[in-house]
């Protein structure tokens, strides 16, 4: 791409972010209950080879990829990880603080990268803020967003630098083998989605068997942003499809819970907690340290009876809370030997 274009669209770009940083900052996305999930629309070569040109369909517009993508970029959760699985290792990639280590990035990104011997990905903001700048001196080919909050703002100045795959109908709602399929279509693989989303469906099937004894432990996994509140996350979120996937059994009364639109959640609020009496464990993270004791100072939470018997799984490392909350091919292998002696330790606590 001539340095001459890349300025001139670089302040374009930049005019466009000015204009709609204030819609931005709301984060919210123009899309309707009573649509319907796209399906990605393909034309597969003989035996099931490459598919282009191909047209993605989502909520915030089309993608229309017209040959097999070089260099990609992701953004949000889950992307970058099929794509590396797929065989390509994105030349960009959101950044995630909050769930990276030492190495400044997400460690199973980090060593799947790694051992493949390709250079790691440029990062960059994203969120809010995202740094059009820089995905625009990437390069991409394509940029893969299926599962994340990008708004209609921002999607039209993305799919302006290259074709941008969104959700097919809300923000952070893309079931994790929808995400897949997404990906694999985008990057001319679409009989590889299959082969990755059985594997990962082994993977937990393999780990369950391994453990007969979490047949019929019942769980419920609850969020809070501080004092006084209380969420559960519903039995189709990531986190908790994880868990189920381990053996366990979501507690029956989580779907009579009223779920928030868009959030695979529900907030049932502090004075609410009585209800989780039959969870057997209690799965929960907390955003740091001050907020953990606060949360478990108050009364009512202390007297969940998971809680109070030290039935909950609460890791303090936020590289595996992130994995253990995102389904995909490089997270279930990292997150299933680091879960499984933490679930070991909170069963143990019904035999007290």
């Amino acid at each position: 791409m001539p340095s001459t274009f890349l300025s001139a669209r670089r302040q374009r770009l930049a005019l466009a972010a000015v204009a709609t940083a204030a819609a931005l900052v709301l984060s919210g996305c123009s899309s309707s209950d009573d649509e319907e999930p796209a399906e990605p629309s393909s034309a597969e070569g003989e035996g099931g080879g490459e598919a282009f040109p191909v047209t993605i369909e989502s909520a915030l517009g089309d993608a229309e990829i017209t040959e097999r993508p070089e260099r990609v970029v992701t953004l949000g959760q889950g992307s970058a990880e099929t794509a590396i699985a797929l065989g390509q290792t994105p030349v960009g990639i959101e950044s995630y603080e909050w769930g990276s280590d030492e190495t400044g990035y997400l460690p199973w990104i980090h060593e799947a990268v790694t051992e493949r011997g390709d250079e790691l990905p440029t990062q960059f903001a994203g969120g809010e803020d995202i740094d059009f700048d820089t995905i625009l001196e990437l390069e991409p080919d394509v940029i893969l967003a299926p599962w994340s909050g990008i708004t209609q703002e921002q999607f039209d100045i993305l799919n302006d630098i290259a074709p941008t795959v969104a959700y097919p109908d809300l923000p952070w709602s893309t079931n994790w083998d929808e995400q897949i399929e997404l990906i694999a279509t985008a990057l001319g693989q679409p009989d590889q989605a299959e082969v990755l989303i059985g594997d990962i469906r082994d993977q937990l099937a393999e780990a369950a068997a391994s453990r007969p004894e979490y047949e019929g432990v019942t769980f419920s996994y609850i969020y809070n942003s501080g004092p006084g509140t209380l969420g559960v996350f519903m039995p189709e979120e990531q986190r908790v499809e994880m868990v189920s996937s381990l053996g366990l059994t979501v507690d029956p009364v989580v779907e009579t819970f009223e779920e928030l639109e868009g959030t695979d959640s529900a907030l049932i609020g502090l004075e609410n907690a009585d209800q989780l009496a039959d969870s057997d464990i209690v799965f929960t993270f907390y955003t740091d340290e001050e907020t953990r004791a606060e949360v478990e100072a108050q009364p009512l939470y202390a007297a969940i009876p998971a809680v109070e018997r030290g039935g909950i799984v609460a890791s303090d490392d936020t590289p595996f809370v992130t994995a253990s909350s995102i389904i995909n091919p490089l997270t279930v292998p990292w997150s299933i030997d680091r879960y499984l002696p933490l679930i070991d330790e909170a069963i143990v606590t019904l035999d007290n």
